[in-house]
């Protein structure tokens, strides 16, 4: 009798083979002063264009974006962002527009900056450049304490959460804090939204789950966690009414726990041990049903496959180099003619190195069965849509064309979906109804580990710009209404603009002044690090003469 050991004892899976390739030293992003914080964060973000990363600076808090066309050593000088007072905690990407991103910092401020890309790619080609940092657009204040993370919504466009000992749903066209959920007895130590942004789950040092409704601000459920004293993380799992939680028993051992969003009072659904090191394991979600797991202090990368409720172990991505962080590229952005399902960039001390999963395959056809299709970066509805009540799920697009697509079916009948309406509606997006869908033109990041050319994804139509933030304005005189400004005198309007017209002046003289002291300060800092180093030689080389 012939068997089929193949089919009968190994799962089958598209996914059992693949693999983690490193880029080389020039492919990474070197010379990086990565900060020093304590804070259990990514240390990271990146989307489609750019790379983000906390930056260790003196005298307040500032973060660091780099095109990720631009690998290799950066300069010694180079633009940064300087809006904080104190260090900054986390950044996010928004997902709807490629140059605006937030950041949170230990001020409690959440800060949003517009990335100057011409400013970032002048310094880059220029030896020596001017250090004309990164310009906040708007500051956020509402956080007595330190704001640890900072989250976009989903689906609403100008939909932004921050959370400290509280969290915030803040409006940022309106620049107005619209929800505030429940306050918990201590620091939030991770939150993530669901897969259409109505509910919203956090993980805290006194050991609960707690899922709200992000419109009404209300705790819909709560339950007991890990019990490790050490922090734990929170991650939604895509499209799926299931919550991914990582963290550390009473023995220090570290858990992976997987719950039923609809009903978490029950605990976790499963439950998995990985090891006993020390550091926290950073989750991380792909669409592909992937669920990535990174150890800070760890050199590998776990991945497992979840299929029926169960966690499938598939192989593990090893290196000798530690993370201290790590963020993911979206999936709209990667390379499909390498296979590529994900790439992560992967934070050390000073360096920044992208590594590539890819699935062994011959082919150069775009292999469909792989690549499910991925957010689009276009919102499905606006802010005040969203806070009106609308629902909607995010909008999708086939990584083949980047043309908006329909959600495929849940594989297994094993899901359950959430009571509420929170999941259980996202399983088809959100399309329009009367017009059909229109390509749009999108420029995947470059990849790291290459050597074939990315394909251009073909577009018959004008590429749509993406989302632009419009900055809320203070008002001013060209707000005043048409029926006052005819009814004041010629001469005093004419002396409102004269003194418009010499503020503007004065605040350009002082914007100058300061990227001068900014230029002064980057150059103090490296003649102090030139000192310290020459100090340590002069220690060592008095030792080894005295020996």
């Amino acid at each position: 009798m012939c068997w089929d050991w193949n089919s009968r004892f190994v799962r089958q899976s598209y996914y059992r083979h693949v693999y983690g390739q490193s880029s080389k030293r020039e492919m990474c992003f070197d010379n990086i002063k990565v900060s020093a914080s304590a804070w259990d964060t990514n240390l990271a973000a990146a989307n489609q264009k750019f790379l983000s990363v906390n930056y260790q600076a003196s005298g307040g808090g500032a973060f660091l974006v780099v095109p990720l066309t631009h690998t290799g050593k950066l300069p010694d000088v180079y633009p940064l962002c300087r809006a904080h007072t104190a260090p900054v905690l986390d950044t996010s990407f928004s997902p709807f527009s490629d140059t605006l991103i937030a950041s949170s910092g230990e001020d409690g401020k959440i800060v949003l900056t517009h990335i100057d890309e011409d400013r970032l790619t002048a310094a880059l080609r220029i030896e020596k450049p001017e250090v004309n940092d990164l310009e906040p657009v708007l500051r956020l204040s509402g956080h007595v304490r330190k704001a640890g993370h900072v989250k976009w919504h989903p689906a609403a466009e100008n939909v932004l959460a921050s959370s400290s000992l509280e969290v915030k749903i803040w409006d940022v066209e309106k620049a107005a804090c619209v929800v505030e959920l429940a306050q918990q007895p201590d620091m939030v130590g991770s939150m993530c939204f669901d897969w259409t942004g109505n509910l919203l789950a956090t993980t805290c040092k006194d050991k609960k789950l707690r899922i709200y409704d992000t419109r009404s601000g209300e705790l819909t459920s709560i339950a007991d966690s890990h019990t490790g004293i050490k922090g734990s993380r929170v991650e939604w799992m895509g499209r799926l009414d299931r919550i991914c939680t990582t963290g550390f028993s009473k023995f220090s051992d570290r858990q992976v726990f997987v719950w039923n969003s609809g009903d978490i009072t029950r605990g976790p659904i499963k439950q998995l041990t990985i090891d006993t090191s020390s550091g926290t394991l950073m989750p991380f979600w792909s669409d592909n049903d992937i669920l990535f797991l990174a150890g800070k202090g760890d050199g590998n990368v776990r991945y497992y496959e979840y299929e029926a409720d169960e966690l499938h172990y598939l192989t593990e991505y090893k290196s000798s180099e530690p993370q201290r962080g790590m963020c993911w590229l979206p999936r709209r952005a990667l390379n499909t003619q390498d296979c590529e399902i994900a790439r992560a960039y992967k934070v050390t001390n000073n360096l920044v190195e992208p590594i590539s999963f890819i699935v062994p395959r011959k082919s150069d056809s775009f292999q469909a069965d792989i690549y499910p299709p991925a957010l689009s970066g276009k919102p499905a509805m606006s802010s005040s849509d969203f806070f009106a009540g609308k629902m909607a799920d995010p909008i999708l697009v086939s990584l083949d064309n980047l043309c908006e697509t329909a959600a495929p079916p849940i594989k297994s009948t094993l899901y359950a979906s959430t009571p509420g309406g929170s999941t259980s509606a996202a399983v088809s997006p959100a399309l329009p109804t009367s017009d059909p869908p229109v390509p749009r033109s999108s420029s995947r990041a470059p990849s790291p580990v290459s050597t074939r050319n990315d394909p251009l994804p073909p577009s018959s139509s004008p590429a749509v710009e993406p989302p632009t933030f419009h900055q809320p304005t203070p008002p001013s005189s060209s707000n005043i209404s048409p029926t006052v400004e005819t009814s004041l005198p010629e001469q005093r309007s004419a002396n409102h603009s004269a003194d418009f017209d010499q503020l503007v002046k004065e605040n350009q003289e002082l914007k100058d002044e300061l990227a001068e002291k900014d230029c002064v300060i980057r150059n103090l800092e490296l003649q102090l690090e030139k000192f310290k180093t020459n100090q340590m030689k002069i220690i060592e080389l008095s030792k080894n003469s005295l020996n």
